[in-house]
């Protein structure tokens, strides 16, 4: 832990060394001092400068950033005032750990669907679900032309991005002409699907996003 003192270094690799911080410190303490010396360091701030900003002592500064006490509600305004961000910026990873899906190529859960059949491959790349976010991502492989295309209907938006061949992408009663490069983004809740395939092999990335769950 760095003394608190004129000592203690506000630049340079010491200052990116993030110190253990105390046994009894919480999870919105831990997250606080996280972010306070992050936001600091990114000003350009030593812990003197943010003092004299502030009007909070640098050994309260100190004690913060090492998640060795608790602030008070004003000292949490005074921060984020100076700092230039809303106070909820400093609670910012106070729940915990963030879940991430990671999918090496080729190993994506291959989904059966209507049309799995006729060539329309679809594999899973990664789901989050959770209170607040529901985030589902496919890579979408069409390899031969067929006379009927399936439909879909979800809630949520739909973000399609086209990676390879060309096809004709319907949403409700409109039409898309899709190349490599071209982005769709759409409300699920409209019917859609592909219309047309115009140059196979067609494969494009499907993004949906549900939403908060909580409604």
């Amino acid at each position: 832990m760095h003394p608190v003192g004129d000592a203690t270094p506000d630049h340079g690799p010491a200052s990116r060394e993030v110190s253990e911080p105390a046994p009894t410190a919480g999870r919105l303490e831990q997250a606080i001092a996280r972010q306070v010396r992050r936001l600091r360091q990114a000003a350009g701030l030593t812990l003197a400068d943010l003092a004299a900003r502030t009007g909070v002592s640098k050994p309260m500064l100190s004690k913060i950033e090492n998640a060795q006490t608790s602030c008070s509600l004003t000292t949490l305004a005074r921060l984020a005032d100076t700092l230039d961000v809303p106070v909820t910026a400093l609670f910012r990873d106070a729940d915990g750990p963030r879940e991430a899906v990671y999918t090496r190529a080729g190993s994506g859960a291959r989904i059966v669907a209507r049309g799995t059949r006729v060539g329309h491959d679809y594999t899973l790349l990664g789901a989050l679900r959770g209170p607040h976010k529901r985030m589902e991502a496919h890579l979408v492989t069409l390899t031969e032309r067929s006379e009927e295309f399936p439909l879909f209907q979800h809630p949520g938006t739909e973000l399609l991005y086209m990676l390879e061949g060309e096809m004709v992408y319907g949403h409700g009663e409109s039409s898309y002409e899709l190349r490599p490069g071209d982005a769709l983004q759409l409300d699920g809740e409209g019917l859609h699907g592909p219309r047309e395939l115009r140059a196979l092999p067609v494969r494009f990335l499907s993004v949906v996003a549900y939403g908060d769950l909580r409604d």
